[in-house]
This record gives C-alpha cells, sequence and structure tokens, in this order.
C-alpha cells in the first residue's frame, strides 16, 4: 500500500472518530424532546429557530425567534442564559451546534425538537 494511501485512510478514520465523538457529545449538551414533551415545554422557554431567515419565512413554529446558527455567535446575547432555550432547526442537526456553542457560553438548560421542523405537527405561522 502506497504512504498516500495510507495517510488518505488514517485521515478519514479519525474525521470519523471525531464526528461520533462530537455527535455523541452534542446529544449530551442538547437534551432531545419528542414533540409533545417540547409543546408541553416550549411556552415556558425562550423559543429559538435556528434556521436561515428564508426557511423561517417559508414557515416557523408559533411564538419562535429567529436567530440563525450563521448569526449565533453575533447575536446570542438575545438568548437569556436564565432561562430554558427549546431551539430546532430543520432535521436536528445544527440544533447540535449551536447548544455546543451556547454551553461555551455559560447556558444550561438547552433542549431541541427531535426530528426538527420537519417533525412539527402542531401550528405553524408563514410570513408573506
Amino acid at each position: 500500500m502506497s504512504a498516500n494511501l495510507t495517510i488518505f485512510l488514517v485521515a478519514i478514520v479519525i474525521l470519523m472518530a471525531y464526528s461520533v465523538i462530537l455527535f455523541f457529545y452534542q446529544r449530551k449538551i442538547v437534551k432531545s424532546l419528542t414533540e409533545e414533551e417540547f409543546r408541553a415545554g416550549y411556552r415556558k422557554a425562550q423559543l429559538i429557530d435556528i434556521r436561515e431567515p428564508d426557511e423561517y419565512n417559508a414557515g416557523h413554529i408559533l411564538g419562535s425567534r429567529n436567530i440563525p446558527l450563521s448569526q449565533l455567535r453575533m447575536r446570542y446575547k438575545e438568548i437569556r442564559p436564565d432561562q430554558p432555550v427549546y431551539m430546532y432547526c430543520q432535521n436536528g442537526l445544527r440544533t447540535g451546534r449551536a447548544g455546543q456553542f451556547l454551553k461555551k457560553k455559560k447556558y444550561k438548560e438547552l433542549y431541541q425538537l427531535q426530528g426538527g421542523f420537519k417533525a412539527w405537527t402542531g401550528k405553524i405561522k408563514k410570513k408573506a
């Protein structure tokens, strides 16, 4: 086997291991809630849609605020650290990254909608 192929394969294995570790770390930080659990608690929390504005405008959970993941570093202070944070994205992948960032900024109660907005069956609002 050539040295280049060996280096490539080692890099792939390291990348895969890093991805798996990151996945479980994010799951530990952000508690995943079923739609029923999410619905039971989001009115007493800050409801944050971390999708991009065009996704948000196409339809979002009633009462949510749009703070896209791409803007979170600049806008995280709009989210109170002393209250629970209920987040969702389209399918649940971006909320892990958002949770990881917020945890570093000392936010403690972080929750996500299992399956993301795609899984939501409740009321939604669309911007014209």
